[in-house]
């Protein structure tokens, strides 16, 4: 009998090679396929006449085809199928591209369903392209609109849902206790999971809808809570003295109070005997790493030494310079990276293990079995979304439950922070340093191509350096601007006497961090990049940044890339090239162009794009939100967590039976994340 667990391939209608189709988008089960909600729904329910279908209105339409499909051939030998339909109001032309079955399956003088968006030909008639379609039946409804791939259709993922549901019928085990449920009057889970998919009315799909978020903030919540009360009950040594008035006096700046406020929060958790577990969000450019110096400071004054660990060896190379200035010749930084030679790399560790060494800074190299610690007390990862889990893991493993900071350029408004990170205290720095200047941003058309040239050949001249951002590595069939090729181009043309240089993420990690020494050392001038350079290296230096076809990237990661450039004080601008005529994208750029606040642009980046592609696993370590949006959603997080502390607390009585459903779909949860 088929439940929840039985492989996806053993569903009818799936097999051995649409499996491997299906787990390329994470299913593997019958349970993933349920899981996959639909991402939009078209309402076939509400019949529109032709006559009154508004231009660029996504509309139903029910007609009777009245000219019999013709196949034209078209540049390229792509080919496209023209018809007409009428419904007795009007008479309009339907096309579709690239679909040599549509012909035999549209038949003259039969009575169809199109849904689609209305549009004008270039004689300003009314006309559909591409339009889904079904012989019109009896009854219409709501359809699900699944996430389409070339070699997975949404219809077909339909289908199979369809078949899913009719087979596990009855066989669906609840997994919210029924007190929580008949308190807020929640949807059965069989129920929820068959009216998500297909729902009858769209009050259906709202209490659907309801149900699912509410279940999948409840496991959040309870994930995160019971990782929180597992390191209550870890001691660690406690710092017994502040000493970071002291290092602020070495320093040739002075702090800001956001600075100052995160090291007395951070100072405040590792004087008690619970070790720190704090998260250090900044905007690009905030000064996180001397915070994370001024806690070194006290804490190799107490005796601990510390770690800080980074994702590439350029960044670490980064973070070691920045030190070595804060501290002067007194204070020892070791780098331990994987370029490091064998018999340095044997020293470094010998000064670790003996207590020689208070600081060192590094890659995964840190984490290797053969480096040891005297008395490590304080662990800090920087850009942590970028460790796994069980890499960080490795590192506190290095220690006595030392203290932990994790640090992350990605701003998430403070309230929502504070509601997500159940197993994180957090300090905010949401200022920036004395002396830096706003990057001013502009967006325009591709056809300032010459006079954007002209700009960067300028700032060149001037000994700037200037970096253009591309959404490609090499061409595809889009029109997108591919890094290979443009690099190429400008190479052969418009910077012939300018040293340019490339980078892009199918390079290998030593091939990336040369171009990028070499860059930050200023032997490039021009870097032309796809978003590999979104967490990077401070280059002071780089004052413009052109980032092409502007509307495929997300507003975080437009502002992300933007704060490339600005890290010195001399003035800095970003160039959004775009030809998107949308209003999301339109939307987009305006608030790039009118603010540089990271919280203002993350909040509204949220807003825009939900939190699907914000809070990705890979982004902090928290499971992907299928369903629930974390900025609309609030009402139900609060009911979700107010549950979750009940049950994580024991306030609530529940059967054993209870008990282990919700821990599975838990374990299940966080488990994924783990691998990822």
């Amino acid at each position: 009998m088929v439940d929840l667990d039985t492989r996806v391939q053993f569903l009818k209608g799936v097999g051995e090679a649409r499996a491997k189709t299906l787990a390329k988008q994470g299913i593997f089960s019958v349970g993933d396929l349920l899981r996959n909600y639909p991402r939009a729904y078209e309402d076939w329910n509400n019949v529109t006449s032709i006559r009154d279908a508004g231009i660029n209105e996504s509309v139903c339409l029910k007609a009777v085809i009245a000219e019999r499909p013709a196949v034209v051939r078209i540049n390229g030998g792509k080919m496209l199928v023209k018809t007409a339909i009428a419904d007795g109001t009007d008479y309009m032309h339907i096309v579709f591209f690239n679909n040599k079955y549509v012909k035999d399956q549209l038949i003259e003088n039969e009575e169809y369903l199109f849904f689609g968006k209305i549009s004008q030909d270039k004689y300003g008639a009314k006309t559909m392209l591409s339009p889904r379609f079904e012989k019109s039946p009896e009854k219409q409804r709501i359809r699900p609109v699944y996430k389409a791939t070339s070699a997975l259709s949404s219809k077909t993922v339909e289908r199979l849902t369809e078949n899913a549901l009719r087979e596990i019928k009855g066989n669906i085990p609840e997994i919210i206790p029924d007190y929580v449920i008949k308190k807020y009057k929640l949807m059965g889970f069989e129920d929820a999971l068959r009216t998500v998919h297909f729902p009858e009315t769209e009050k259906d799909l709202s209490l659907a809808k309801r149900r699912l978020i509410f279940e999948e903030l409840l496991l959040l919540q309870m994930g995160l809570l019971s990782e929180k009360s597992t390191g209550g009950s870890r001691v660690s040594k406690p710092v017994e003295k502040d000493f970071s008035e002291e290092f602020y006096r070495t320093l040739p700046f002075e702090p800001t109070n956001a600075q100052k406020r995160a090291v007395s929060e951070a100072i405040d958790d590792m004087q008690k005997r619970k070790p720190m577990n704090r998260l250090l969000q900044g905007d690009v450019g905030s000064g996180k790493t001397a915070v994370a110096a001024a806690l070194m400071y006290s804490a190799m004054r107490n005796g601990f030494q510390s770690a800080l660990m980074a994702p590439t060896e350029v960044l670490a190379n980064q973070h070691y310079k920045t030190l070595v200035n804060f501290f002067g010749e007194d204070i020892k930084v070791e780098l331990l990276t994987g370029s490091v030679t064998a018999k340095n790399k044997r020293l470094i560790r010998e000064r670790l293990e003996s207590g020689e060494s208070f600081i060192v800074v590094g890659t995964h190299a840190i984490i290797q079995n053969d480096v040891a610690f005297k008395n490590l007390g304080l662990v800090i990862t920087d850009e942590q979304h970028r460790f796994g889990v069980g890499q960080r893991a490795n590192l506190s493993a290095k220690g006595e439950n030392p203290h932990t900071l994790v640090m992350s350029a990605t701003p998430i408004p403070r309230t929502l922070a504070m509601m997500i990170y159940g197993d994180l205290d957090i300090s905010v720095l949401d200022e920036l340093p004395k002396g830096r200047q706003p990057v001013k941003t502009y967006c325009v058309p591709t056809s300032y191509h010459e006079r954007i040239y002209k700009f960067l050949r300028k700032n060149i001249a001037s000994g700037r350096q200037c970096y253009i951002v591309c959404p490609l590595v090499e061409e595809s069939d889009s029109d997108l601007v591919p890094a290979t090729e443009y690099y190429d181009y400008l190479k052969s043309t418009y910077f012939t006497d300018c040293t340019l240089g490339l980078l892009h993420g199918q390079m290998k990690p030593k091939q990336k961090d040369e171009v990028m020494r070499r860059f930050y050392a200023g032997e490039i001038d021009l870097l032309v990049s796809t978003v590999v350079i979104e967490v990077g290296v401070d280059v002071p230096n780089a004052t413009v940044m052109v980032i092409e076809n502007a509307e495929r990237f997300g507003l975080s990661q437009l502002h992300q890339l933007r704060g490339r450039i600005g890290r010195g004080t001399e003035e800095s601008t970003c160039v959004l090239l775009s030809d998107a005529q949308n209003d999301e994208a339109k939307e987009r750029f305006d608030i790039m162009c009118k603010t540089t606040d990271g919280f203002e642009i993350a909040k509204k980046d949220l807003e825009l794009r939900g939190p699907g592609d914000f809070f990705g696993s890979r982004q902090h370590g928290l499971p992907d939100m299928r369903v629930a949006n974390l900025m609309t959603d609030t009402r139900i997080l609060y009911e979700a967590q107010k549950t979750a502390k009940e049950i994580v607390d024991g306030d609530m009585v529940l059967s054993e039976e209870e008990k282990s459903a919700l821990e599975k779909e838990v374990n299940k949860l966080f488990v994924r994340v783990s691998m990822n």
